[in-house]
């Protein structure tokens, strides 16, 4: 049974509904992979064996009633963000350690009400707060790739890093990420993998433990292209609970897959072209526009002057709005507490303890940054660039149906290899993908080749805020032109 672990999301699916295997079946194997390989890639914080099993049996039962949902039996691996009742959801943070919610985070309730079969949480960054995976309470995750004859450790990107290792890894037919400033399409990118970030909006945020509320985007990290849309058809839709959900219908986006893209006009900014860019990322970009212009697409030369000043804009925004959103940690209901010599006391030693580094830097770049004297000076100008982006790239695609940049300044990296640097190298990882989390708008990335190392590299295509049809129609065409078909070498068996 170890070859169905190499198996897409949609052959599985097809699998099960030929009886060639049965959930249970598929939930044993991965469980049992998911334990062989969690000592040396540290990709999950759980693994309900137990569950699993049991909830594979219940679609078993489904299948054979012909009752079958959209995911029906698939193994899904969960970023430890996403509320799971009764299993622990600690955004690997030791501020939440021991936490299990009496409630189930709507995008995971839609996933189980599709069928999926929950394997297990996947470890993060804490609180999302990071690039590489290294922040977490659990210790870092591990790469499943490395160079070509090295065996240095690699990071597998951040924050969704342990969703990122374990599908690359070929322990889960899909898994759920959040994106607040490319924390889905990075990890991707580093993991030869596809990361969709859909419109704002799209998949629901309640349940989900906060960083940056009006940033924060869940989506799926999948095989491939028509694994991303499936994956991203179950988890949209409108919750009334969340005040930003929207509120209109799901589209079949799993149609588009495959459509062609002959006729489509393709922007490639300017701006997207930095210094310092490495050969083998900007030899990959000049690739991936020949494909589309291969498959019929147009090519059009545009700008989004703005782009310069998204990533400043987004390290305003996001600690203001992660300032706030954890100030409710304060260890008197939840999570760790450490007791002081009265309530101020309490609350600063709890505090102290309980974040990290990296959090503790954000949550007082947040409260400065909103503070009276300082507030118009950075927060409200920081929303009016923001403005400005949106309007980058609304004035864009009035030219334009989609565009193509890539996805990340670099391949993976070694692990501890930037602790020594300042913050800022680490933020600017995210240099291609935050525009798109300022502006709302959908954007994925697809893995497209490999560099001089060996290390994978993705492309990342960029629509119109709810024009996820056109994003999947994009990301299929340069998926087939590409054939990336490269997995990382099983070092860790």
């Amino acid at each position: 049974m170890s070859d169905v672990l190499s198996l897409s999301l949609a052959e599985a699916l097809e699998g099960l509904k030929n009886k060639d295997f049965s959930a249970r079946e598929l939930a044993e194997t991965h469980v049992k992979a998911a334990e062989a390989i969690n000592p040396a890639l540290n990709c999950f914080t759980v693994i309900d064996g137990d569950r699993a099993i049991e909830m594979a049996s219940a679609s078993d039962a489904r299948i054979a009633k012909g009752e079958a949902g959209l995911l029906e039996g698939a193994p899904l691996a969960i970023k430890d963000l996403y509320a799971v009742q009764g299993v622990n959801t600690e955004a690997c943070s030791n501020i939440l350690k021991g936490f299990k919610p009496e409630y189930e985070s709507t995008v995971t309730q839609k996933l189980w009400d599709q069928g999926a079969v929950f394997l297990g949480k996947t470890n993060m960054d804490e609180f999302a707060m990071g690039s590489s995976n290294e922040t977490s309470a659990h210790g870092p995750v591990i790469n499943p790739w490395r160079k070509t004859g090295s065996d240095e450790n690699l990071v597998p990107g951040g924050s969704s890093g342990g969703a990122a290792s374990a599908l690359a890894a070929g322990v889960s037919y899909g898994s759920t990420g959040t994106d607040t400033g490319g924390s889905i399409r990075q990890p991707a990118a580093f993991t030869g993998l596809v990361g969709v970030k859909p419109t704002y909006g799209r998949c629901s945020r309640w349940g989900i433990v906060a960083f940056a509320s009006s940033l924060d985007h869940p989506g799926p990290f999948a095989k491939t292209v028509k694994d991303s849309a499936i994956l991203t058809q179950a988890m949209s839709g409108y919750d009334p609970k969340d005040s930003t959900s929207y509120p209109g219908e799901v589209p079949n986006w799993i149609e588009a897959v495959g459509q062609s893209v002959k006729g489509l006009r393709i922007g490639v900014p300017k701006e997207y072209s930095v210094d310092g860019m490495p050969e083998d990322i900007a030899k990959l970009w000049a690739q991936g526009v020949d494909w589309l212009k291969a498959a019929g697409c147009e090519i059009v030369d545009v700008s989004l002057p703005m782009t310069k000043y998204a990533l400043p804009a987004y390290y305003i925004i996001a600690p203001a709005e992660a300032s706030s959103n954890l100030a409710r940690y304060d260890g008197m209901r939840y999570g760790v507490r450490v007791e002081g010599e009265d309530l101020a006391d309490t609350y600063e030693k709890t505090r102290a303890a309980g974040f990290g580094a990296e959090v503790q830097r954000r949550v007082l770049m947040g409260t400065y940054v909103l503070s009276a004297g300082y507030y118009d000076a950075y927060y409200v100008r920081a929303l009016k660039v923001r403005r400005k982006i949106l309007e980058d790239f609304n004035n864009a695609f009035t030219q334009v149906d989609a565009l193509l940049t890539p996805t990340t300044p670099s391949a993976a990296f070694g692990i501890g290899a930037k602790a020594n640097a300042s913050p800022l190298e680490m933020y600017l990882n995210d240099i291609f993908t935050v525009t798109a989390n300022i502006a709302g708008v959908p954007a994925m990335s697809v893995p497209a080749g490999l560099d001089k190392d060996g290390l994978p590299l993705g492309l990342q295509i960029i629509t119109k805020a709810l024009d996820e049809a056109t994003m999947f129609k994009v990301g299929a065409a340069l998926e087939d032109a590409a054939g990336f078909t490269a997995k990382p070498q099983a070092w860790w068996a």
